[in-house]
């Protein structure tokens, strides 16, 4: 279903290329400009490929110039970069350098503008750390977003998510009835479910529980206390799983569908049965529409006009020359007492020739695996088994606000039932503004699929297909709901991550490689949200802090 949802989808995009201005509206309105933004996957090709790369029998780069040194070569400056970045200095080591191969750090938390107006360009939120999650909660207190009061971590409440947090669009097809579609409040509406639904919504509730209960489910993951029972979960897709326990109702299947792919990229065919369950055991459970205790608060989070930009920028603020953008690592060779760095300066269009003590590779896996000479042995055994998902992050720039539907105000999360993209935010949600005016929109598209061979087939389309031609995918997904919002954009800046998180595939979390990473390897130390077969904040930033307190203590 949702296979032939996406080619719908995408095929409508290509019958757009005559009058591709004409979605949802009588006349046709200026073309809408924009383009790729943010990410640069020419260099990241060019490190694939070999291009920056010197041969192993030729002779040392002869034109990089002297050989510079520090004490700590951070390579990748993504969340858990900067996270290590900062656990140095905080321990007294200021002789580092971060090494990143885009022209700003932050990875996949980075920020963007657009009429003056802030907006993600990834990940924009960040849910309230649990008691696992100890070194993130202390430096939330360290900047001002939580404080103690009482012996209780509250947060500021400008940095919560404002209500109404968010919404769902059901057309009048899918509701079965004639009148035009509304949105409904949360994610999951049930106003016309039958009987069925709700009893396999209550009893996967329970399952849920039940597992809450009797296994160790944490965020980061690496707090977590690994038994059989979660290696059990681990062993088998969460399609099989919920399959093999006759979970079949197409309401639960769908919206499990959509939380897979909205915190993993791809669908419960191809993430493991652990992780399926982890996205609600870890937190605060599942519960059916209804069955939550009185006063009961769930899923606050933490969010900004421009996402965790917010929190990248103040993790790498006072890094000054510290962090090198525009540096791609294309060798790191290790020996007994030094490591040598080769990287190339792509604003310079030359190379640099760099010796350290100690580095902390915090880039994903499958990269490091290319960039270490004679890899360890864990890496190169996990390295080939990876399998990465793709994702296409849109910002629109709107000039107005929108006409909306009956339902529920406009809220931060906005998602369309039935489409293969996950919804929209919306950057000015934050806001404290009195009267609606122009906004920017950040739509995500998880790119997964159900299987290897549609991933490979996404990724392939999204570097291959022009701009203009996702574009015009976004606007037919949109105006399901918006009718008149292509006649509003003024323009869409897009980014392309062709491997944007590690999907947890079956087998993965509970793989010894993955463990045998998270310790040093002589000089070398490993510091991805990868090490936790789970790409979010909370993951990269206690690696990155980890990995940045061993080495303070090696030195």
């Amino acid at each position: 279903m949702i296979d032939r949802q996406r080619r719908t989808l995408l095929a409508g995009a290509a019958a757009l290329t005559a009058r591709p201005w004409l979605v949802g509206c009588e006349r046709a309105a200026a073309p809408i400009a924009g383009g790729w933004f943010g990410a640069d996957a020419e260099r990241g090709h060019a490190l694939r490929d070999g291009r920056w790369t010197r041969p192993t029998s030729s002779p040392v780069l002869a034109d990089a110039g002297p050989t510079r040194r520090c004490a700590v070569a951070i390579v990748g400056g993504g969340i858990a970069g900067l996270a290590a970045a900062h656990a140095l200095r905080r321990a007294g080591v200021d002789d580092l350098r971060l090494f990143e191969l885009e022209d700003a750090c932050g990875g996949n938390a980075r920020g963007h503008q657009m009429g003056g107006m802030r907006c993600p360009l990834g990940a924009h939120y960040l849910p309230l750390p649990g008691p696992e999650a100890r070194e993130l909660a202390e430096w939330l207190h360290e900047i001002g977003v939580a404080r103690s009061e009482l012996g209780r971590t509250v947060f500021d409440e400008r940095h919560l998510c404002h209500a109404p947090q968010e919404r769902v669009f059901v057309s009048a097809a899918q509701a079965g009835a004639p009148a035009a579609g509304r949105w409904h409040e949360g994610l999951l509406p049930l106003a016309d479910a039958s009987a069925d639904t709700l009893a396999q919504l209550r009893r996967f509730a329970a399952e849920v529980k039940a597992l809450q209960s009797e296994l160790s489910f944490a965020v980061p993951t690496l707090r977590s206390r690994w038994s059989a029972g979660l290696a059990a979960l681990d062993a088998q897709s969460f399609a099989v799983w919920l399959g093999a326990r006759g979970y079949t109702d197409t309401t639960l299947r769908a919206y499990l569908d959509y939380c897979c792919r909205d915190d993993y990229g791809a669908g419960p065919g191809l993430v493991s049965a652990w992780a399926g369950v982890h996205y609600f055991a870890s937190r605060h459970g599942f519960h059916a529409p209804g069955d939550e205790a009185p006063g009961e608060a769930r899923d606050a989070v933490l969010t900004w006009p421009e996402g965790n930009a917010f929190l990248a920028e103040r993790l790498a603020g006072g890094l000054g020359e510290r962090a090198l953008p525009a540096r791609v690592a294309t060798r790191i060779s290790p020996s007994r007492h030094e490591v040598a760095l080769e990287i190339w300066n792509a604003r310079a269009a030359q190379p640099e020739r760099w010796v350290a003590q100690h580095v902390i590779v915090c880039v994903p896996l499958f990269i490091a695996a290319r960039l270490i000479d004679a890899p360890p042995a864990a890496l190169a055994d996990l390295a080939p088994r990876l399998a990465y998902a793709p994702w296409l992050v849109s910002n629109l720039l709107l000039r107005e606000p929108l006409l909306d539907r009956p339902g529920p105000a406009p809220a931060w999360d906005n998602v369309i039932s039935g489409s293969p993209a996950l919804g929209y935010v919306d950057a000015m949600h934050q806001g404290l503004r009195p009267v609606a005016g122009s906004t920017v929109l950040t739509h995500y598209w998880a790119l997964g699929g159900q299987t290897l061979a549609e991933l490979r087939a996404q990724r392939a389309r999204l570097l291959n297909a022009p701009w203009s031609a996702w574009r015009d995918a976004v606007l037919v997904d949109l105006a399901r709901a918006h009718p008149d919002l292509p006649g509003k954009v003024e323009r869409v800046d897009a980014t392309r991550y062709g491997h944007a998180m590690l999907l947890p595939t079956p087998c993965l979390r509970g793989d010894s490689a993955l463990a045998a990473l998270a310790t040093p390897q002589g000089r070398l130390h490993f510091a991805h949200a990868d090490l936790s077969a789970h790409s979010v904040f909370e993951e990269a930033f206690t690696r990155g802090v980890l990995a940045g307190q061993a080495v303070a203590l090696a030195l």
